[in-house]
This record gives structure tokens, C-alpha cells and sequence, in this order.
């Protein structure tokens, strides 16, 4: 990134574009937001629950500019979050029949899955540990965006994550190029469900508790056996 990207992205009078959803504009702000990661920028987007911020989970200066808006990199993985079935099409045809079958169950929904990753993919997301990934599959008006994007939520550090646009941070929103509104969310998190043990034992552990409960989670995986 040249020094003028890097002064631009964090001026305190930059605004970035702002697309809302209320206003009819999904094919607009998938379109938006595929050109703004595709050019190497930063987007605030609304995920089902929180706003978040997303780049291209392999450019490793997009991730920094994020880290660097929230005011620390705590070191910890990200999510690695899809809008198309067709888009995680590749991801999921490495996994074995199980826990295939778990995702069908649970994606797309507001759950975060703990998958193994054998071929290390996306590295600047999984951190220290290649070996496992953590993925979301998204509904709603973004849905259909073909894009994979590095996402992490959109608020500084030790601070609530948004669930209004609103609320965003005005410096995040003066350090990103896109911003799409898409009005008051459920302020909920995903559920985040490790299911790397399934396929052998078929058993999974929720690591973070949030918008889909155990008894739904238990539910889901129940009507591909694995209840």
C-alpha cells in the first residue's frame, strides 16, 4: 500500500460510499462490495446480527487496515464468511460426508463452524493454527455476493460491536471505503460450533454461545443424523 492509500484510509474526514439497503439497493451494494474487496478495500456490511468489517481474506494489507481500525490485533482467527453456497462450493467438497452433511444442516444461519482445513486455506485468517477454519454462510440481501471475505466485527477494541449503522465508530467509517446500511440488526452473535470431531465421532462443541441455541443446533443436526 502506498503512503497516500494509507494516509486516505484513516483521515478522520474521509467518508467512505455509503449504499442502503432499505432503499432497494442489494443488487447495488453486492456489486459494491465485490468491487471495493476486489480493489483491495475495506467494507462495514451488516452480517445477520452485528455489522462487521470485510476485506479479501488473502491480502494481507486489507487485514492490517482492519486490525489497525479496531485499534489492536488480538491475535485471534477470523471467519471466513460466504454469501453463495456456490462460492464455498470448493471449501466443502475437501470435507468428509459428516460434516458435509453439518454444514447443510446449519449454513447458512447465525452460526460461526469450526471446520478441519487439511489444504491450509486462507492462512491469514486461520492464524497460528492452519489446520482448522472457521466459516459463516450468509442469508438476506447480500446473499448471492460471490466474494469470500475476511470479516471480524466492526467496532474497536473492548468496545460493544454494533448492531445499528449508527453505531458503527465514526473512525472505522472514516477509515473504509464502503459502507452498507442495512438498518437495525438482531444484535446477536453466531453461534460458534466446533465441528471438526464429527466425523469421527460424530460429537461437536458450541465454543461461543449466541443466536442459535444448542436445542436448535441439536435440532438441525438431528435431521442429517447426527442428532
Amino acid at each position: 500500500m502506498s503512503a497516500d492509500r494509507e494516509e486516505t484510509s484513516t483521515g478522520s474526514d474521509r467518508k467512505p460510499r455509503v449504499v442502503k439497503l432499505a432503499g432497494g439497493e442489494a443488487d447495488v451494494a453486492r456489486g459494491a462490495l465485490e468491487s471495493c474487496l476486489a480493489g483491495g478495500g475495506v467494507a462495514v456490511f451488516p452480517a445477520d446480527g452485528l455489522y462487521g468489517l470485510a476485506c479479501d481474506p488473502l491480502d494481507a494489507g486489507a487485514i492490517s487496515r482492519i486490525h489497525r481500525l479496531k485499534g489492536r490485533d488480538d491475535g485471534k482467527p477470523a471467519a471466513v464468511m460466504y454469501f453463495s453456497p456456490l462460492a464455498m462450493r470448493e471449501l466443502v467438497s475437501g470435507l468428509g460426508p459428516r460434516t458435509k452433511a453439518a454444514v447443510s444442516a446449519l449454513l447458512p444461519g447465525p452460526v460461526t463452524l469450526v471446520v478441519d482445513n487439511p489444504d491450509g486455506r486462507y492462512p491469514l485468517a486461520c492464524r497460528e493454527d492452519r489446520g482448522q477454519l472457521g466459516v459463516r454462510l450468509l442469508g438476506g440481501p447480500l446473499a448471492g455476493t460471490m466474494c469470500p471475505i475476511f470479516q471480524t466485527s466492526a467496532n474497536r477494541g473492548g468496545e460493544s460491536p454494533p448492531s445499528r449503522f449508527e453505531q458503527v465508530p465514526e473512525s472505522i467509517l472514516a477509515g473504509a471505503d464502503l459502507a452498507i446500511d442495512g438498518g437495525e440488526l438482531t444484535g446477536l452473535p453466531s453461534t460458534v460450533v466446533d465441528i471438526t470431531s464429527i466425523e469421527q465421532d460424530g460429537t461437536w462443541t458450541v465454543l461461543r454461545h449466541g443466536a442459535l441455541s444448542a436445542g436448535d443446533l441439536a435440532s438441525r443436526l438431528a435431521t442429517v443424523g447426527l442428532g
